[in-house]
């Protein structure tokens, strides 16, 4: 299998040729894009994005041929830039929470990277630009301690039928040899993300690696592993994830990818426990679905199920879970429902909440400030990894 590897400076990824996800011709040509844009703008030196001393952050971009350009901001509207004299579009934010925020500019309705910034942020679909903005005591920050590994795995799914990867966290201190047997957290990621959404933009490892060494959660593997049962859902030609029938194909092959591929690999090549006690599933967005569906109707298997922003699910519940009654209260350690309250997916994480409590299920549920985005994700899971496994 023929590998792509992005050069040094951009986020980390292996795209391989074979696979219909990430096709390397793709980023191939988005590389010489973004190269021939930096070649072009030699001339005019630029700072973009510049993140100010009070927080506000300055985006720039030479484009003397544009007729109007606008930002595209993680969790914001897009905002009119303004040219000046040389050609070079600008605006500067109001001052911005501490955070990581993708970006991108859309010149004459076209959308660009931003050609000055090396920072990517990954995504099958819609790859942005990525600003940080640095704040003291946030758990995605990068501290002096000790740090876990991130692990890379690939295999052939006989279910699937395609070549795909994982990704596993191993906790600090962690030695293949040891006794210890540690639990497992399964992290799923969303729609037109990729494997490696949860590390490369969700920073789960670096959240691990402060809440470990605060004493705030216990060491615990995490595992991250490609969310698609039905491939063809992320294809640009495809049919996308409002098709019910493929959504439902996509779900189902995802959970017996999960149960019956991954897991006995992960429990094969690492000291962990395989009591249902020790194993948690978690996700966000389509991987939400994922883990309510996957952890609900497999409750032999996990103890602990949780959802960001879930979507996907419909309205069915009952037909999505069939055997769900408050007997599962004797089974969940804990269930977790989490959403943004300016999402538009709270009114069906409402629903699901509503439809849950009138079968006497026991929940956590959830609301926080915020959209459909990673600042919100973040945030949940350094929120919910401390309860687990307590």
């Amino acid at each position: 299998m023929g590998c792509y590897i992005l050069p040094d400076g951009m986020q980390p990824s292996t795209l391989c040729t074979k696979s219909r996800l990430a096709p390397a011709a793709v980023r191939i040509v988005l590389l010489l894009i973004v190269g021939g844009s930096l070649w072009a703008q030699q001339q005019t030196r630029i700072e973009s994005p510049e993140v100010l001393p009070d927080h506000r952050v300055t985006f720039r971009l030479h484009d003397p041929n544009a007729k109007e350009v606008f930002l595209s901001r993680e969790g914001a509207q897009r905002v009119a830039m303004q040219k000046d004299d040389n050609g070079i579009w600008s605006v500067t934010t109001e001052p911005l929470e501490p955070d990581l925020y993708g970006y991108s500019f859309i010149a004459d309705g076209v959308s660009l990277l931003d050609p000055n910034n090396t920072e990517i942020k990954p995504n099958l679909l819609g790859i942005q630009s990525v600003v940080h903005v640095p704040g003291a005591g946030l758990s995605w920050e990068v501290s002096d301690v000790p740090h876990g590994t991130v692990h890379h795995h690939f295999y052939k799914s006989n279910i699937v039928g395609d070549q795909r990867d994982f990704y596993v966290y191993t906790p600090p201190g962690y030695r293949p040899r040891d006794r210890k047997k540690y639990p497992v957290l399964y992290l799923l990621h969303g729609f037109s993300d990729d494997a490696s959404g949860w590390t490369a933009v969700g920073k789960a490892n670096v959240i691990l690696d402060n809440l470990i060494a605060q004493g705030k959660a216990k060491p615990m593997l995490i595992v991250m592993t490609l969310g698609y049962g039905a491939p063809e859902i992320v294809s640009r030609n495809g049919p996308g994830f409002r098709n019910a029938d493929v959504r439902k194909r996509n779900f189902e092959r995802f959970t017996d990818a999960l149960l019956k591929e991954v897991i006995p690999q992960v429990e094969k090549e690492y000291t962990v426990s395989s009591n249902r006690k020790d194993r948690a599933i978690a996700g966000l967005s389509m991987g939400g679905a994922e883990s309510l569906l996957t952890g609900l109707n497999h409750l032999d298997t996990f103890a602990w199920v949780a959802s960001f922003s879930s979507g996907g699910l419909g309205e069915d519940f009952a037909a999505a879970f069939p055997k769900l009654d408050e007997q599962a209260n004797s089974q969940l350690r804990l269930l977790w429902i989490a959403c943004g309250t300016d999402d538009r997916l709270i009114e069906p994480n409402r629903k699901f909440i509503a439809w849950l409590k009138s079968k006497n299920i026991q929940l956590t549920p959830i609301e926080t400030p915020g959209a459909h985005t990673w600042m919100v994700w973040r945030r949940n899971l350094t929120a919910f990894a401390p309860l687990l496994f307590q």
